[in-house]
């Protein structure tokens, strides 16, 4: 990712306005029913919604995941020991991830295991543990 700035914070995502205009100039081909070009509008639609749907799954997901750092930035700041609490900045969000499901009575013993192994993704905190809290608001 590039180093951001004034001139290239904002951010439109081009995949998403070139599939509105295929959607208009598909929907001017089915309206003027222009040969074979308007019997493949509608797989064109097709393929245009499945590539939205996912995409936007993405957007939400993002969110989700900067929801969660900052929950749980907070969370830990509350729970830990001093001398782990200083050392929040060091988790990554996929660590955040992972230990969200966690109570709060283990996350002082996990957060200590991923410290010292950061290679550890997500997928490999989750069975570590032994008293899951769900997440009923997960997107």
């Amino acid at each position: 990712m590039s180093e951001q700035n004034f001139a290239n914070h904002r951010t439109q995502d081009k995949a998403l306005i070139g599939i509105a205009v295929l959607y208009l100039a598909a929907a001017i081909i089915g309206l003027l029913n222009v040969g074979a070009l308007g019997r493949i509008v509608p797989l064109l639609i097709a393929v245009a919604s499945l590539w939205l749907i996912f995409r936007v799954r993405a957007y939400a997901t993002r969110l989700q995941d900067r929801i969660i750092r900052q929950e749980m930035r907070l969370r830990l700041a509350g729970i830990l020991p001093a001398e782990l609490a200083g050392r929040i900045g060091e988790l990554e969000v996929t660590h955040l991830i992972g230990l969200r499901f966690a109570s709060d009575a283990e996350l002082p013993e996990l957060v200590t295991k991923v410290l010292n192994n950061k290679s550890m993704r997500s997928k490999d905190i989750k069975p570590l543990i032994k008293n899951w809290q769900g997440d009923y608001f997960r997107v």
